[in-house]
């Protein structure tokens, strides 16, 4: 499953834990989609059309959810009720850190946690060394003329521009938004007046409303971050939220438990 999530595929599978027949105890099946698109592929078996059926429509909304993780599911067949261990591999995400500042330290840590292939590149080799990102898959010395000559860019790329300059995250801005495919996320740091000025400096050059719509920036969520540290957590925040589908609202706004459940008619009714 590691070398079909590393190729950007996808796989789920499915053991049974748990059932009235003890013979299903142990059997697994196993849904492979080796390229995004591709044909899902099955693997394995529970010993029946009528048991794999239901497991597979399991693993196919797993697959299809991005909020879906490993866990006990418990599903009905007409044997009986299945439990089942359910595991969820997706596509590896890669996040390339251009610029290795101190911004990119602890951005480098945090994509790491969140399960990146982290790639640190900046065109000072005494920045990016083994010793300052030793979480880091890949660490590249580059010329920002041309950021990526030796780091592949594909659709599961996720591009964090924080160069020490305006100018250096300019020329790299431009290379990421022309990229075929284009990378899943392009961010980029730099303050209101600065983001605007990036703006009007890429409608001059020609480039396109549909291209800019795709730069986030600035970058990260608004929790006020100041320090490096804080900036890295807002922008990783983000980064999850766009993988999950979340709202980056307060979670007690979303879920408005104490609005919905205490309130104050609730309440006096109970006393």
């Amino acid at each position: 499953m590691m070398s079909v999530t590393e190729g950007g595929g996808a796989a789920a599978l499915a053991v049974v834990v748990d059932s009235i027949d003890k013979n299903l105890d142990g059997r697994r099946l196993a849904l492979i989609e080796s390229t995004p698109g591709a044909e899902l592929k099955i693997h394995g078996g529970l010993g029946s059309e009528a048991l794999d059926e239901p497991v597979r429509k399991l693993m196919q909304d797993a697959l299809q959810d991005p909020r879906s993780h490993d866990g006990l599911r418990r599903i009905e067949t007409d044997a009986g009720a299945l439990e089942l261990y359910l595991e969820v591999k997706r596509a590896v995400q890669e996040l390339i850190v251009v610029g290795a500042g101190h911004i990119a330290q602890p951005m480098a840590h945090l994509g790491a946690l969140l399960g990146f292939k982290v790639t640190v590149l900046d065109d000072r080799p005494d920045f990016a060394t083994r010793e300052r990102f030793p979480e880091a898959e890949q660490l590249v010395a580059a010329d920002f003329s041309n950021p990526f000559a030796d780091v592949l860019i594909h659709s599961r790329s996720h591009i964090l521009l924080v160069t020490r300059g305006h100018k250096y995250d300019y020329e790299c801005l431009i290379r990421a938004l022309k990229m075929d495919p284009p990378p899943a996320y392009i961010g980029m740091i730099g303050s209101r007046r600065r983001v605007r000025a990036t703006y009007v400096q890429l409608l001059e050059e020609g480039i396109g409303h549909n291209l800019i719509d795709r730069i986030h920036a600035p970058v990260g969520l608004d929790i006020g971050a100041e320090t490096p540290e804080e900036i890295a957590v807002a922008v990783a925040a983000e980064l999850v939220m766009l993988r999950r589908g979340g709202t980056g609202l307060p979670l007690k706004d979303v879920e408005r438990v104490a609005e919905r459940f205490f309130s104050e008619d609730t309440v006096k009714g109970q006393t």
